[in-house]
């Protein structure tokens, strides 16, 4: 799944949509809960004893319900909410690079922290099969991983000034790799978290954890982005939390990191020592948990990945966004090169968030027939237009700069043009997930849908990557008043301004890939787009793993 927006480009953050009526996945491609879900079949007398004791399990829902295992679900809502901190703190990185100035390229280098949870089907088996039996199997992996993170945390509170502020420019090498372990660490504790809820919960009330997940991962984003974003800033604090201006915002990067470094730690050592991954409750039935072997798990996935159905939708999945990748990487930071104050584009993702979670509900009756993909086809072209307003609004936004910043309607019209995104993108989205719950082999659903999950996610980073790491390439600059003088590297831009000349840039590379996006994807859409509308009419047997023929 996705949710770029115009202030981050693909962060990765991996959301399961809270509707019944969606199909339960998200889009970094969880794979316990489907496979789980079953149950095994019983015939003969089995069936009345079970339907007895349905009865009794009905009266002690009744007198507990979710009130006894409101510890678990609060534990469960804190895990989450902890595994969105660091992704937030990854979004907000951009926005912080992008007003010291760094190029495009060191974006684009930046971008790889957001592919993890993306690639995470890779060590998910891993995770899933190898552990501690006696500690417990996802505390196995919970507990390191999160002390890990509140080490890196730490870390990076008493080191990310000098490398955000060194002599050459911030070092982009160094966050880089710091930020890319937290976002592996944050993937890897989601894989233990989501295996744990299934059988942290009882199985009347195990339905919480889809709940748990999207609203705890929002959450955590929101504290990690939204939030330090605005108490960082020196402007928005003085203007809206302070009597006496002050020249810095009321926390620090460092602070912030100190601060939730220090949580990460506390809470950890807590949950190791208190909570154990074992207990059973008295008069709970548990969820079943599937276990897999390594081998078997990669086994599955590669005779997946060589049917030829499954190969064809991949493909397409990999390409079909290249065409919305500049819109999608390149715009929120060219609105904060254009002077819009980082904070105030963040600000604009709380609207947001209502028109997000209604979006799947409306959207999923229109693909719950028998050819989801249609409405994914019918939204792609909109999407690609919704892309050259977004250009059209970057060109804009310089004429409508003021003294003391910008109109309110121009945030209005920001505000507008990034919810006609989200209704393009959410069904585009839901519709795909949907096609997915529709041609997965029910026998190895887990595994089927993390798969073409994971295809989806990786198909919307690597042209987001690619966007950022052109735009400089495509974009042309000369110096003016300085004879004999260039733009055409940073060296050469030196020189231009120490012969007392400057640089103006006669050429956006963004402008130059926001067209050649919306080419490339109305081709893709005019004779692969109906390729994969066709696909929908392939018999269930050609999307059938043929291990289990």
């Amino acid at each position: 799944m996705e949710h770029p927006d115009l202030i981050t480009h693909k962060n990765g953050r991996q959301r399961k949509l809270a509707d019944s009526t969606v199909p339960r996945e998200d889009m970094g491609g969880k794979d316990r809960g489907e496979s789980s879900a079953s149950e095994p079949e019983v015939e003969g007398d089995a069936v009345g004893l079970i339907r007895g004791s349905d009865s009794e399990g009905k009266r002690n829902r009744v007198q507990s319900g979710i009130h006894r295992e409101l510890g678990n679900v609060s534990l469960l809502l804190f895990l989450y909410v902890l595994q969105g901190i660091p992704l937030g703190l990854a979004g907000s990185i951009p926005l912080i690079l992008q007003s010291k100035s760094v190029s495009y390229k060191d974006q684009a280098f930046f971008s790889f922290v957001f592919w993890p949870f993306s690639l995470k089907l890779l060590w998910a088996p891993l995770v899933d099969a190898l552990y501690f039996s006696r500690f417990g199997r996802r505390k196995s992996w919970l507990v390191p991983t999160q002390y890990l993170l509140g080490l890196f945390m730490l870390y990076l509170s008493m080191s990310v000034d000098s490398l955000l502020q060194s002599e050459g420019g911030p070092k982009v090498a160094t966050l880089t790799g710091v930020f890319f372990m937290l976002a592996f660490l944050a993937a890897t504790q989601d894989i233990a978290v989501d295996g744990w809820a299934l059988t942290m919960l009882s199985r009347q009330n195990v339905g919480y954890a889809s709940t748990c997940n999207s609203v705890g991962q929002t959450a955590g984003y929101f504290l990690g982005n939204v939030l330090f974003l605005a108490l960082e800033s020196a402007d928005f604090c003085n203007r809206y939390l302070r009597v006496v201006p002050k020249d810095t915002g009321i926390v620090t990067l460092s602070d912030f990191l100190l601060f939730w470094g220090t949580v990460f730690l506390v809470s950890t050592t807590l949950v190791a020592i208190i909570k154990k991954e074992n207990e059973q409750g008295k008069g709970k039935r548990r969820v079943h948990e599937e276990t897999h072997g390594v081998t078997e798990t990669y086994k599955q996935l590669f005779s997946i990945i060589k049917m030829p159905t499954v190969f064809t939708f991949c493909s397409l999945l990999l390409t079909a966004k290249i065409g919305f990748s500049a819109a999608d990487a390149v715009t929120g930071l060219k609105l904060v090169e254009a002077g819009v104050p980082k904070e105030q584009l963040a600000l604009l993702a709380v609207p947001m968030v209502p028109l997000q979670i209604l979006l799947p509900l409306v959207i999923s009756k229109y693909t719950a027939g028998p050819r989801p993909l249609d409405v994914f086809y019918k939204a792609f072209p909109f999407r690609l237009l919704i892309g050259l307003g977004y250009a059209l609004l970057v060109w804009w936004t310089p004429s409508v700069k003021q003294e003391g910043g910008f109109p309110v309607y121009y945030y209005a019209i920001v505000l507008l043009s990034y919810a006609l995104h989200q209704v393009a993108l959410y069904s585009m989205y839901v519709a795909c997930m949907a096609f997915h719950a529709k041609v997965s082999d029910p026998l190895i659903g887990g595994t089927y849908m993390t798969l073409l999950n994971t295809v989806t996610n990786l198909g919307g980073n690597w042209p987001s990557t690619v966007a950022l790491w052109l735009v400089d390439p495509l974009t042309s600059k000369e110096c003016q008043g300085a004879v004999g003088q260039s733009c055409g590297s940073v060296e050469e831009s030196g020189l231009c301004v120490k012969e007392g000349g400057v640089c103006v840039t006669t050429m956006d590379g963004y402008y130059v890939e926001s067209v050649v996006c919306v080419v490339i994807g109305l081709a893709w859409w005019l004779w692969l787009g109906k390729k994969m509308r066709q696909l929908q009419e392939r018999s269930p047997a050609a999307w059938r793993c043929r291990i289990h023929q």
